[in-house]
């Protein structure tokens, strides 16, 4: 198990979900550090990652489809990043579902892993977060996922609609949603990057400060 991080101050970035003062950045232990690079799948074929298995640096995203600036970060900065950085075999961005606002979150996240069922994790993300994009919590009721399903092109909704059922989408999602509390998440959207934890949605250029000082380790 990894030892809770401080996220407020923990590798110089900002607290809270939109950001605050900076601190001075705090190098983590080799220990640390190790534990936290074996977070990383790194599995081939994974349908909540995008980009090389062996890409030097891993982006691990703790997300709630109905946090706000989870959609902000999706909008403003994770273009860029795949543009610049995964395209590019440097990034690697690995899905964490966290979800904490109750039980509309939980039904997204079961939406999304019968989506991946079929291929379409991504393009349900996005849609997702297009639709709740703004300043306050998205709601999801059921129609409303069906919707999500339809616009990310699901092929088979009878199927997607089953599989959201299935115990062990249930038991996946519990699975990341420990790893990030034993880290000490309590808000989103928080990411790993190698071994540097970026609390909300930061600015482009607090993960690419990041992104070309964790390149240059390998």
């Amino acid at each position: 198990m990894v030892a809770a991080l401080a996220w407020g101050t923990y590798g110089g970035r900002p607290t809270g979900s939109e950001g605050g003062q900076q601190h001075q950045a705090a190098a983590p232990d080799s220990g640390m550090a190790q534990q936290l690079r074996a977070l990383q799948r790194r599995q081939p074929g994974d349908p909540f990652a995008m980009g090389r298995t062996d890409a030097p640096v891993v982006l691990i995203k703790y997300e709630d489809f109905r946090c706000p600036f989870c959609s902000k970060f999706t909008a403003d900065v994770e273009p860029q990043l795949i543009e610049r950085y995964v395209r590019t075999g440097v990034l690697r961005i690995e899905w964490r579902d966290f979800p904490i606002f109750g039980a509309e979150s939980v039904e997204m996240a079961k939406a999304g892993r019968a989506a991946a069922h079929q291929g379409r994790f991504w393009q349900f993300h996005d849609i997702a977060y297009a639709m709740g994009g703004g300043t306050k919590k998205a709601s999801f009721p059921e129609e409303r996922i069906q919707e999500v399903a339809r616009e990310a092109g699901v092929p088979d909704l009878a199927k997607f609609n089953a599989d959201r059922a299935d115990p062990t989408i249930q038991q996946a999602i519990q699975a990341d949603a420990t790893e990030g509390q034993q880290l000490g998440v309590s808000s989103t959207p928080a990411f790993i990057v190698n071994t540097e934890p970026i609390l909300g949605a930061q600015p482009l250029e607090s993960f690419v400060s990041v992104i070309e000082a964790e390149r240059v380790k390998v």
